[in-house]
């Protein structure tokens, strides 16, 4: 589908779902009441009416979003936190560098494909990398529980070495605390990372436009589903792994290939629809995707089926999300599947101007709904 043909389905989606096309000016219709009682809503202050912290404000939805906006931003508030990116952008000097951090409380530990220990490495890892930066020293954290099996933190610890030596980073500080038992759940994690940006690029939500291209770097939905069934609550086998992976490599062959990379985030909690929402919120300006284009494995799509769960909220750890000039949306997946861990990317939507704040999904029955942020999360710990 060429770039003109494309922008113009994106176009017609939009005007669709905002009850605009062929319509001479009146009053308004019920869509377009609907979308600006949208509109009001999110202008509002964020403000947390429960009186206790719930799993809810963990999930990376509404909930997280209203926590974080309401009492950590309102309390820590600076021009540097304000953005809510994944990694904060410092100039101490000459240099440019990216800090990031990020906890792990991820249930079970140990899961097909990964544990909370290369987890914690690769999700500080790819924070730091989709800000543009490459990833030099971590530190680590634990919080143990009373009681936690010796054998289990060797096998943590040694997987977060191997996953720092394959991503090329040193973990050079850290910290332990031993909580009594029964007052954690085995093991967290934290870990905080510092990556210096070499290329002369911004990325960022105030970079994107309309007819820029949304691409993401493979399937998605893996790591969600994966943890999900490793629990076993659930009479549901499927030959899955988790996609845990660093993915600063990828990010810098996209980088060195194309120089109209708008933005780039890494679909973790509340996966690519989170992604998505707040880009087109921060941007203000209308995200179009396509359903039939976004790439999923057969065995990702039968288990959300099976659990009722849309797989673009499922939270991915070796996936991106990139918004791309629009005339170089083709030339970044052609250089994204040159890499091992970009062999899937597609794209599959543009950015369009209205309605701004938006995701709108083109559905496989060829309708158009609204893609909102959830308030929770359908699968609790996972990262």
């Amino acid at each position: 589908m060429t770039t003109e043909r494309t922008a113009d389905w994106a176009e017609r989606a939009v005007a669709e779902a905002a009850g605009l096309a062929d319509r001479a000016p009146g009053p308004l219709s019920a869509e377009q009441q609907v979308l600006e009682r949208i509109e009001q809503a999110r202008r509002r202050r964020p403000r947390i009416r429960e009186p206790r912290v719930t799993l809810a404000h963990g999930a990376g939805g509404k909930a997280t979003r209203t926590l974080v906006e309401g009492i950590f931003v309102e309390a820590f508030r600076n021009p540097i936190l304000e953005a809510l990116d994944d990694a904060a952008v410092l100039r101490p000097g000459v240099d440019r560098l990216a800090f990031t951090t990020d906890s792990y409380v991820v249930s079970p530990l140990f899961f097909p494909g990964g544990d909370i220990g290369d987890l914690a490495v690769n999700g500080t890892v790819n924070d730091l990398a989709v800000s543009g930066a490459r990833p030099l020293y971590l530190s680590a954290g634990f919080i143990l529980e009373e009681g936690f099996p010796v054998a289990d933190l060797q096998r943590i610890t040694a997987s977060m070495a191997e996953a720092a030596r394959r991503a090329d980073v040193q973990v050079v500080t850290g910290d332990t605390k031993v909580v009594q038992r029964g007052k954690a759940d085995g093991c967290y994690v934290n870990t905080a990372g510092v990556g210096l940006l070499e290329r002369p690029v911004t990325l960022g939500a105030g970079q994107v436009r309309p007819g820029d291209a949304i691409i993401v770097s493979g399937p998605i939905g893996d790591h969600g589903v994966t943890v999900m069934l490793a629990r076993g609550e659930l009479d549901i086998e499927a030959d899955l792994v988790s996609d845990t992976a660093p993915l600063h490599g990828l990010v810098a062959a996209l980088l060195d290939a194309v120089p109209g990379v708008r933005l780039l985030r890494d679909a973790t909690r509340g996966g690519v629809a989170t992604v998505l929402n707040e880009v087109a919120q921060a941007a203000e300006v209308a995200v179009v995707v396509d359903e039939a284009a976004v790439p999923l494995r057969p065995a990702v799509t039968g288990a959300c089926e099976l659990l009722g769960i849309d797989p673009l909220y499922v939270a991915c750890e070796g996936r991106f999300v990139a918004v791309i000039d629009g005339a170089q949306g083709e030339a970044a997946v052609t250089a994204l599947r040159r890499h091992e861990l970009g062999q899937d990317a597609a794209v599959i939507g543009h950015v369009a101007a209205d309605p701004p704040g938006l995701v709108l999904l083109k559905t496989a029955f060829g309708g158009t709904r609204v893609v909102d942020l959830l308030v929770g999360d359908p699968l609790p710990r996972i990262c």
